[in-house]
């Protein structure tokens, strides 16, 4: 639908050589023609080609954009798109799991940037299961492999043409057109990647060919890619804070205690493959078809083990906190024990959860341009884009023991020291809980777009452009769950042996622990286990729905816009407006003793809730040339973005053994804002550039939470807590806090960046950046996803033989959400990274890459700094391999 992503050739002439460069770029949208060098230019490949095309076409570009582009098929500069995204100013990604998923934009959160391919949006689902029940709409980038990528656009600055959806900004990923590569060319890639942490090494690969016809009018592209990866990360967690009844002493009037605290160990097996298709048909110069398609899978399995001092539980229920020490209003230090002195109930959980995971991502699509139709060049777009991001099975065992135990929370990471219990032998502890749910995730989106543009003499108008879209999205979770009764009841006496297995690794926290740090326990079996719950379930009654969790939304969105290009001496630009209207219709289920379907979760009624919208969306793009090298950029917008599905989901998510969770809000409105931006930026010649802009955002409404409390039926063998009503056997009532999501006040974003691309000589040349972000809400809470401070650092060589780079990224600490009730802040996040490629013959090349060389921590925490939430330790990443091309 949109222009701005149809093809560019943008001839680079250097000054100091006597020819010129021909490089051709890539478009996502319209008709892709590759210029072909003559037999007098120079042609410069490797990093500085690279650089070299992404300013051009940033330097070409109406909006505000930063632009990545590999100059050369399998030679993308991060392994993971993401990663790449965060080099450029503005932009922050988070890497909970040792690479990065999503990016943050301009001081938003990760929800609020719109990711596009070939521009459209592409479907998205999650491998991590809170991910999966967050049904978020940010892109999850594990799904796209960097390999099949040509080139990504990040624009910061919105306009009529594009989709809506993007407060933060919009970015566009163009993958490749056979027509632009050579006839029967084959380019491919092999590495070993060996992780530190899990010491491990896995192979992957990827191969692309292409080839076209004699005449250049036909061409089809194949790729493939595969890859393994062994994770393994260490934490050490706190997972909540509770208030608790004692006497704080003088000017403290509320105490809080570590609900739990836990050692935890992440263990993962990763395999990504996929691949891409593109079939281009140039019949004439009146028309062309570009069909793709592209398919990835991410296989995610994982085990995530976690032996934690249960202090909320044993409070709860009758324990004592004393000995403490005071922080604020947190007990940092102190002695926790469950009823008779740790001598009964629990004080001591430990958790091991098995995951069978995958994700999976596909679209479809079929371009169709047509010139010369009258004064008009038309286009057509019509697609299918669908993902899932599934828990096939989650065998899931706890086991518990009365107990004493101290801690302290003030070292490098908390220390806990129980005094009843030893975590390394399983005969202290009981079986006391079992399940084997499943949650399927599905999101899918039909849709089809058209556009029309023609030449114009309106005074500065030199050409207008017309468009109109029509999307059908639905998107749904399906949670199927074991009960208490039907499934664990049977095995509720099962010896701990049956599930013993080998103690954590000797190796477990070295990075991170500090003195009283739990750092050995017994792990599970994992095989034993996830056969006994599996022989379990199909000798029982089954999984049933879970109402709480089971949801679906449909949204079909109609848009139409009209978009005027300007070019009038040293003007440059757009003025447009789009409108957009959306119906919504949002399915649950709510749950209450009244309800006219049986489950053994709670009675419940099925609900339907329709919601419809629109909003005018006008946007002005400028740019003047102050001087042949330097551009003065101005723009302004108007710009929404949908909120998430969980949010709009009439349904509930509860952490029962806190007794809080989420609920949905299928009534919100969207986020809206108003935005501007002042850029000037100076090109002294084509490899370099220095450029300082200024951006400013008015958010008319944040989606937050608005606590109430709500009573919900719990499953559990023993009264969860003492404000818990029995109502069964095995059946409670219970009052839960629950976050709703509401329609909250507004807030300003407004920062700076700077960057600057140097070469400096003898092939040594130097990126920087920097950008400064200040995100107020209204109401004084912290605003998710900005930091306020983040710059890039990267110097790189090359010559005929070596390309390397050397690279260091840094964001300062930043809101993440309210989780457990509670703020969730994460510390400064950096990493050091290196890439190295040796030039054996023209077509064959070594390489050599290291992620996060200095080995950072993702460092947690809840609010104040010595309320720790988590630590976090990932490792290094290495890769060795060959990369050829023929």
């Amino acid at each position: 639908m949109s222009k701005s992503t149809a093809t560019r050739n943008t001839t680079l002439s250097r000054r100091a050589l006597a020819g010129a460069v021909a490089i051709a770029l890539y478009g996502g949208a319209g008709a892709v023609q590759a210029q072909q060098a003559t037999l007098d230019e120079v042609v410069v490949t490797g990093i500085r080609a690279s650089l070299a095309q992404s300013m051009a076409r940033k330097r070409d570009s109406a909006t505000v954009v930063e632009v990545i582009t590999a100059e050369d098929v399998g030679k993308f500069p991060d392994k993971n798109v993401a990663e790449s995204l965060s080099r450029v100013p503005g932009v922050v990604i988070n890497k909970e799991f040792g690479e990065g998923e999503r990016v943050s934009l301009r001081g938003t959160a990760p929800n609020l940037t719109r990711t596009l391919l070939n521009g459209h949006g592409l479907a998205t689902a999650d491998w991590f299961i809170l991910d999966q029940l967050n049904t978020t709409r940010s892109f999850n980038y594990l799904m796209l492999p960097a390999d099949i990528i040509g080139s990504v656009e990040v624009h910061k600055s919105s306009q009529a043409s594009f989709e809506e959806g993007g407060i933060g900004g919009t970015i566009n990923v163009i993958t490749r057109n056979p027509l632009d590569l050579d006839s029967m060319a084959f380019y491919g890639s092999a590495q070993m990647a060996y992780t530190d942490l899990a010491d491990e090494t896995t192979p992957q690969a990827n191969l692309l060919f292409s080839w076209k016809n004699q005449a250049e009018n036909l061409g089809i592209l194949l790729s493939g890619t595969y890859q393994q990866r062994k994770i393994r990360r260490d934490g050490v967690e706190v997972l909540g804070y509770f208030p608790v009844d004692t006497d704080p002493g003088p000017g403290v009037t509320n105490v809080l205690a570590p609900s739990l605290i836990g050692s935890a160990l992440f263990q993962q097996d990763r395999v990504r493959a996929g691949g891409n298709i593109g079939i281009q048909f140039r019949p004439s110069d009146r028309l062309e078809f570009n069909l793709t398609a592209l398919y990835s899978e991410f296989d995610a399995d994982n085990l995530n083990e976690n032996f934690l001092a249960w202090g909320v539980r044993a409070i709860g229920n009758g324990g004592t906190l004393t000995n403490t020490t005071l922080e604020g209003d947190t007990a940092v230090a102190g002695r926790i024990a469950s009823v008779g002195d740790g001598t009964a109930d629990f004080g001591a959980v430990y958790d091991a959860i098995n995951r069978f995971a995958t994700a999976k991502s596909s679209d479809y699509s079929l371009d169709t341009v047509v010139n010369e139709v009258g004064d008009w060049r038309l286009h057509f777009k019509v697609g299918y884009t669908r993902a899932s991001g599934d828990t096939d099975a989650q065998p899931f065992v706890e086991f518990g023991a009365p107990a004493a135990f101290t801690y302290d929370l003030r070292g490098h990471t908390p220390s806990v020291q129980f005094e009843n219990v030893d975590p390394t032998v399983p005969a202290d502890m009981q079986f006391i809980f079992s399940s084997l749910h499943q949650i399927l995730n599905s999101d899918d989106e039909a849709y089809f777009y058209t556009d029309a543009s023609r030449a114009v003499d309106w005074g500065a108008f030199k050409e207008i452009e017309v468009g109109a879209k029509y999307t059908d999205h639905d998107r749904s979770l399906n949670f199927n769950a074991t009960t208490y009764g039907g499934f664990h009841v049977p095995i509720n006496t099962t010896p701990t042996s049956v599930f013993a297995g080998s103690p954590t690794p000797g190796d477990f926290l070295d990075g991170i622990s500090s003195p009283g740090t739990l750092d050995e326990y017994w792990q599970i079996n994992r095989g034993a286990t996830s056969d006994f719950l599996f022989a379990n379930l199909a000798a029982g009654p089954g999984r049933i729905p879970y109402p709480q969790q089971n949801f679906s939304v449909s949204e079909n969105a109609y848009a139409g816009y009209i978009m005027g290009k300007i070019d009038s001496g040293k003007w440059h630009g757009n003025l447009g407006i789009r409108y957009v209207m959306t119906e919504q219709t949002s399915r649950g289920n709510v749950v209450s003793p009244t309800g006219s379907i049986p489950n053994a979760f709670g009675n419940y009624d099925k609900i339907s809730v329709n919601h419809d919208y629109d909003d005018i969306l006008p946007s002005l793009n400028l740019a003047y040339d102050l001087t042949d090298d330097t551009k003065l950029r101005f723009t302004a917008a108007r710009v929404m973005t949908r909120p998430d599905f969980t949010d709009i989901a009439p349904r509930a998510s509860l952490n029962p053994g806190a007794l809080t969770g989420t609920s949905g809000n299928p009534d919100l409105d969207p986020y809206r804002a108003n935005q501007a931006d002042l850029a000037i930026e100076w090109y002294p010649d084509n490899n370099s550039i220095i450029a300082l802009g200024l951006y400013y955002k008015d958010i008319e409404s944040f989606i937050t939470d608005s606590p109430v409390t709500l009573d919900f039926p719990v499953e559990s063998a023993t009264q969860p807590a003492t404000a818990c009503t029995q109502t069964g056997p095995t059946t409670w009532q219970c009052p839960f806090l629950i976050n709703q999501r509401t329609n909250g006040g507004g807030g300003r974003i407004y920062g700076a960046e700077f960057a600057i691309t140097w070469p400096i000589a003898g092939g040594f040349g130097v990126q920087a950046n920097y950008t400064y972000s200040n995100a107020e809400a209204n109401n004084g809470d912290p605003i998710p996803g900005n930091s306020e401070n983040s710059y890039n650092l990267a110097a790189y060589f090359e010559n005929e033989r070596v390309s390397a780079r050397l690279a260091y990224t840094y964001r300062s600490e930043f809101f993440v959400t309210f989780d457990r009730s509670t703020q969730l802040n994460q510390d400064d996040l950096k990493s050091l990274d290196a890439s190295v490629s040796v030039n054996i013959t023209d077509h064959l090349a070594l390489t050599f890459d290291g992620v996060n060389l200095t080995n950072e921590e993702i460092v947690q925490f809840a609010t104040d700094s010595f309320r720790p939430r988590a630590v976090y330790d990932n490792g290094r990443i290495y890769f060795a391999g060959a990369r050829f091309k023929f």
